[in-house]
């Protein structure tokens, strides 16, 4: 069976930098058109514009007075239904994933996002994202300039949050018993520079990505905007999981290729209109349009509810 191109871009990617940078979600797109069907939605966003950009990005797309082509773009009768699929991450919540699943034996997802809900008001905010930045910090091997923490400092924080009553508490009392699992983690880090970290969420959604475009059986062949991030190794480590799903892995230049500027916009769009949302500002009628295409395996739960 021969494969299917997907092309794919990202947006609001930051590497493991999940806390305090400069975007709290990361969106990853995929979109299925023949060359000649993205060239022509790019010339009619472009008609539709109006403006003399030479190159046209989401930000174009989001401003106000461009709203109709906006959501004649994510429309169910528009160009990209049925050809669009995004992958969202709530970097937060991301990270609180990787500590329950990471530090607690027995860690799940309902467990992590039970703690995600309710760890802001059982340790207050501050404390909490306290937490949250120790953790990310003792993950890395090179941490961010200014937040370094010790796993002996994180376990002393463990200790103390595992005293505080309720739900909240007796989840991070869990993670007491982790250190050993973090020793073992930061080990295979430093001897395997291929390994992907578990706070970087490109690579999980880039199995997503796939996963969806192959669903039918049909093996998927990307063509990615460059990204750094997609080593050799890590190509290589993505089609020892994905097998007959992933046949390539090639790289262009966005400005090359109309089909990688449409999932430009698309995950640009989302990771926009998704940050929104968890804000509390959200667009009721873009956060619909876009929930056709949010992949269900999301790190996410907000656009379905």
């Amino acid at each position: 069976m021969s494969p299917v191109e997907i092309a794919c871009d990202e947006s609001g990617s930051e590497g493991e930098n999940l806390l305090g940078g400069e975007t709290d979600v990361f969106a990853h797109a995929g979109v299925r058109l023949s060359p000649e069907a993205a060239a022509a939605c790019v010339r009619e966003i472009r008609a539709r514009i109006g403006s003399p950009a030479e190159e046209y990005k989401a930000n174009h797309l989001l401003r106000a007075k461009h709203r109709p082509v906006l959501e004649w773009l994510l429309d169910p009768g528009g160009p990209l239904a049925g050809h669009g699929h995004v992958h969202l991450t709530d970097k937060t919540f991301f990270a609180v994933r990787a500590a329950v699943r990471l530090l607690a034996e027995d860690g799940s997802d309902a467990m992590a996002r039970t703690l995600h809900c309710a760890g802001p008001a059982a340790f207050g905010v501050a404390r909490w994202e306290y937490f949250l930045t120790a953790f990310t910090s003792v993950l890395r091997l090179n941490p961010r300039r200014g937040v370094t923490t010790s796993p002996q400092a994180f376990f002393a924080l463990v200790r103390e949050l595992a005293d505080v009553p309720g739900e909240a508490g007796e989840i991070v009392a869990r993670f007491r018993d982790g250190g050993e699992r973090v020793a073992a983690y930061r080990a295979r880090l430093a001897s395997d520079p291929g390994l992907v970290p578990v706070l970087d969420p490109l690579v999980p959604a880039v199995l997503h990505t796939v996963r969806h475009w192959s669903a039918d059986g049909t093996p998927v062949s990307l063509v990615h905007d460059e990204q750094l991030a997609l080593t050799a190794e890590r190509v290589l480590q993505l089609k020892a999981v994905l097998g007959h799903r992933l046949a390539d892995v090639r790289f262009v230049d966005s400005r090359s290729d109309a089909r990688v500027q449409i999932a430009d916009f698309l995950a640009g769009v989302a990771r926009r209109i998704a940050s929104d949302e968890l804000n509390g500002r959200g667009d009721a009628r873009l956060t619909t349009l876009l929930a056709s295409f949010v992949d269900t395996e999301s790190v996410w739960d907000r656009l379905s509810s």
